[in-house]
């Protein structure tokens, strides 16, 4: 038990480096200090119904906190479609979980960026995007692009380290403050999306 929990500090540490890493080369992209904590990540996964039989949008994934999370809330790795903006995240995520389906890709173009075999709809969008390091309109068109894609009254869920959506409201637009999760470093808040 102890060298497994060893060995899980030291992957969690190395998550890290790599994450802080990135940060450093690109902070615009990467948004963050550090890759989600487990209980943000487990909160935000708790939106996934697995019994639904559609998969799931993972968008920026860095070094798989998220998806982590995802996987472990029941949804099998071949129904997780994530897409990831930097290429230097992609091969320790394709290793660490080898059939989730990982695209390099920009979210902000998911026309071009997810591939013609991509589902169509998804259960939820899980979404780990430094939203606050773009314009407000790119960010409310980026949310309604994601609705159009999920059934009615599934949500989009988002967090952020800023004390207000990241999204403004808007006509059919529900929002909802899920929670303030302060075991994460930094502190940060989850949002929840969705068409009414």
């Amino acid at each position: 038990m102890t060298v497994i929990l060893h060995r899980a500090g030291r992957n969690r540490l190395s998550e890290e480096f790599r994450f802080l890493k990135t940060w450093i080369a690109h902070p615009r992209a990467t948004g963050a200090i550090a890759p989600s904590g487990t209980a943000m990540a487990r909160r935000m996964a708790a939106a996934i119904d697995p019994s639904s039989g559609l998969p799931v949008l993972e968008l920026g994934p860095g070094t798989g906190a998220m998806t982590r999370a995802i996987v472990e809330r029941g949804l099998p790795q071949a129904q997780l479609w994530s897409l990831e903006y930097e290429a230097s995240f992609l091969a320790h995520l394709k290793r660490a979980f080898p059939q989730v389906n990982f695209i390099q890709g920009d979210a902000f173009d998911l026309a071009n960026s997810l591939p013609a075999d991509a589902p169509q709809a998804f259960d939820c969008v899980i979404s780990s995007l430094p939203l606050l390091n773009f314009p407000v309109a790119r960010r409310t068109v980026l949310i309604c692009d994601l609705l159009s894609r999920l059934p009615r009254g599934r949500p989009v869920l988002q967090f952020s380290y800023g004390p207000t959506s990241p999204v403004p409201p808007s006509p059919g637009l529900a929002i909802i403050r899920l929670c303030r999760v302060w075991r994460n470093l930094p502190p940060a808040i989850v949002w929840s999306y969705t068409r009414v």
